[in-house]
């Protein structure tokens, strides 16, 4: 079962043609797709999409980027969006400190009111992380108690961030990132990490594998990301696919 666990479907740079998208990605066995709320309105986006397309889940949450422009009242309407069936996670959430579109405070602030809307309604959180790991290992270590299960979003940190991540829990999404000339240490994390741990993504449009790099990306370029994560691994393509959407399956809930 291939699944993109994390997605943009609602994105404009798919406006023109995304039925043809998803057709495209179910068609090379793409079975499932997550489509990632980063903002309240993203998220009712979302969230519409998963109810016309029966293989689309959403997830409900407010990115880093956008944490200085929330509305007093986020969570309550985070809330009531996750409440829907079809909302498996929130976020994607978490700390950007690269690219500091938000204050620091105001970023810490949305992260970790989301961490506790993920424990108080029992759904996966969904987390940006760049260039601000020790604080955000240093967070999720403060809310063990408050946590439910937990993906870092399109890793791409040393191999001793990703044990200390795995120690507390957590699943890492691969992206196409592990197919580019320079992939920083992916390649030795994705070889040394046992797929048990790991999930396969596009964040599409964004971040589109070789040899597409430089075009818009689309879900159904994640299986290039399986077959990246099956060649540093020395396995075959079926086994990456089965595990990572067992690991899916399990950690979002869904069939």
């Amino acid at each position: 079962m291939l699944i993109d666990t994390h997605c943009h479907l609602d994105d404009k740079r798919f406006d023109h043609e995304r039925e043809k998208t998803i057709a495209r990605a179910r068609q090379i066995g793409v079975s499932r797709f997550i489509t990632i709320g980063c903002d309240i309105a993203n998220s009712i986006r979302a969230m519409s999409l998963s109810i016309v397309h029966p293989d689309v889940y959403f997830s409900s949450g407010i990115h880093p980027h956008e944490a200085a422009k929330v509305p007093q009242d986020f969570i309550e309407q985070l809330r009531t969006i996750a409440r829907h069936p079809r909302c498996v996670a929130i976020g994607e959430c978490g700390l950007d400190y690269y690219y500091n579109h938000s204050p620091k405070e105001a970023q810490l602030h949305v992260f970790k009111s989301q961490i506790q809307l993920a424990y108080e309604l029992k759904k996966p959180l969904v987390i940006h992380v760049r260039d601000a790991w020790d604080d955000c290992l240093a967070i999720l270590k403060e809310h063990e108690q408050q946590r439910t299960k937990t993906i870092i979003h399109c890793f791409t940190g040393t191999l001793a961030q990703a044990k200390q991540m795995i120690d507390l829990g957590c699943l890492l999404s691969i992206s196409g990132v592990v197919t580019f000339k320079e992939p920083g240490e992916l390649p030795e994390v994705v070889s040394q990490i046992p797929l048990e741990h790991l999930l396969v993504e596009t964040d599409s449009p964004y971040l589109a594998p070789m040899p597409h790099r430089g075009k818009r990306n689309e879900p159904g370029f994640v299986l290039l990301v399986a077959k990246k994560i099956a060649e540093l691994k020395g396995i075959l393509v079926d086994e990456v696919i089965l595990q990572t959407g067992k690991n899916a399956q399990s950690v979002f809930g869904i069939n």
